[in-house]
């Protein structure tokens, strides 16, 4: 089965994250800030990655810490639900619409954890969406689950106007991309790299 549990409490936050990667995309999610809460039921709707999270954190100073520890320990919960890879499609592709708004993500589950970004307007990442949510998190987000997960992730923004479309379109592309790379392959059996391992 491939499931994980993980959990993280600091001075800033406590978090538990329950993951099952062959979900069909229902998801408990509460994390006190509202925008995030809804980036993460739209990761786990269109990745098909069953979720439960549950995160309290200091978001009356900001939501960074809680958003940061978060995305820290979903990036924990889907490396150890990924085992030793055996079997899987290793690469996902996705490109996202949402209204004026296009992103295309990749997704290597490689074990070695990159992540570049580009495309965003100038401005997106001081936005406040939803009233919390600054732009710059969804960058920072994305970047905590790859480099926990152990994922290289490229993820451009094609066009863009509105921020709440432009994240959403980021993090749904992404979730597609992760959906693909994650599913098992009916032609391999084997851990889809001429190394042996990943």
């Amino acid at each position: 089965m491939r499931q994980a549990q993980r959990s993280r409490s600091t001075s800033e936050s406590s978090v538990t994250v329950s993951i099952d990667l062959d979900g069909t995309g229902r998801s408990d999610i509460s994390t006190s800030v509202p925008f995030f809460d809804h980036m993460l039921t739209a990761v786990s709707k269109h990745s098909l990655i069953d979720m439960s999270i549950q995160a309290e954190g200091d978001t009356h100073i900001d939501v960074h810490h809680t958003v940061e520890d978060t995305s820290i320990v979903l990036g924990q919960a889907l490396g150890e639900a990924l085992g030793d890879k055996t079997g899987i499609r290793r690469y996902g592709l996705a490109a996202v619409p949402l209204d004026e708004a296009l992103a295309r993500c990749v997704v290597d589950v490689a074990g070695r954890p990159y992540f570049v970004h580009e495309g965003e307007p100038e401005g997106q990442q001081y936005h406040l969406i939803g009233g919390h949510f600054t732009g710059s998190m969804t960058s920072h987000s994305l970047e905590s689950i790859a480099f926990h997960a152990g994922l290289t992730v490229h993820l451009d923004l094609l066009r863009g106007r509105d921020p709440h479309h432009i994240a959403e379109a980021e993090f749904k592309a992404f979730a597609r991309a992760l959906r693909e790379a994650v599913e098992p392959d009916a032609r391999n059996h084997s851990v889809p790299s001429t190394k042996g391992v990943l």
